[in-house]
């Protein structure tokens, strides 16, 4: 009996960029995983927490949804963080996420 249905076993050749950096009371440190997978929205993955998300600039303008996924304590903090990602990743528009 086949209690799995593979739904995709894709593997690729993918950019990852590490990004470390401080705030006034944090430090950060960020795997940002660049693939064709998911529309080609990046991965963010919290070096520290584990914690990640598919997030792409026009998301990251959400800084509740980031301080939600990374659970930032501190709306400053969350504000200061969604507007790097905002900066850093790119854009998507909805026609090429659907």
């Amino acid at each position: 009996m086949n209690l799995f249905e593979r739904l995709y076993d894709e593997q690729e050749d993918v950019k990852v960029q590490f990004i470390g950096f401080t705030t006034e009371s944090a430090r950060y440190d960020f795997g940002i995983v660049y693939t064709n997978m998911f529309f080609g929205k990046p991965l963010v993955v919290c070096m520290q927490t584990g914690r990640s998300t598919l997030l792409c600039a026009e998301e990251a303008e959400n800084w509740e949804h980031v301080k939600k996924v990374f659970q930032i304590k501190c709306d400053n903090e969350a504000q200061d963080l969604s507007l790097f990602f905002e900066q850093k990743l790119p854009t998507m528009s909805f026609e090429s996420q659907y």
